[in-house]
């Protein structure tokens, strides 16, 4: 039995592979789909990873960063590397940071693949987060998200 877990979503995206990038990497998309919690990269080797606890949020007394994390990667737009922890709590930050690679391929059917893979070995909390079912009580991880982001690229619209 291996001591490893790598969790991996795909979703197929009516929109260009630069349109699925832009809603990945850019605040004012990210701001607009899952949780609503803007996302600010350095989109270089090295660069600073923030998701900002949206307004709601910080009602509830979250902190202004709500995740971390550290660019390892850029192949704008089909590829994108990084670290990734969640500061909810004490616990989920001593977990410490996971990888999370984001990969965007256009179809010839004129449509997008993203996939994440996101390694949560030795994370039980952060891979229970992720793939947490939807629930208004805060739930719904990386299926709710992509499919939240599939939504809003194809419609305008949120889930």
């Amino acid at each position: 039995m291996s001591d490893t877990t790598v969790k991996v979503f795909e979703i197929y995206i009516k929109a260009s592979a630069q349109t699925v990038w832009d809603a990945i990497t850019e605040p004012e998309w990210t701001a607009r789909y899952g949780y609503k919690a803007a996302s600010e990269y350095d989109l270089q080797a090295g660069g600073r990873f923030r998701a900002l606890a949206n307004e709601q949020m910080r009602s509830f007394g979250m902190a202004e960063v709500i995740i971390d994390g550290e660019v390892i990667e850029v192949e704008a737009p089909s590829k994108l590397a990084q670290t990734y922890r969640f500061l909810f709590s004490k616990d989920t930050t001593d977990e410490g940071f996971s990888n999370l690679t984001w990969e965007v391929a256009p179809t010839s059917g004129g449509f997008s693949r993203l996939t994440l893979t996101h390694d949560v070995t030795g994370k039980p909390l952060m891979s229970g987060m992720i793939s947490s079912k939807f629930s208004d009580q805060g739930g719904g991880g990386w299926n709710w998200i992509l499919s939240d982001l599939k939504t809003l690229l194809e419609t305008g619209a949120n889930l």
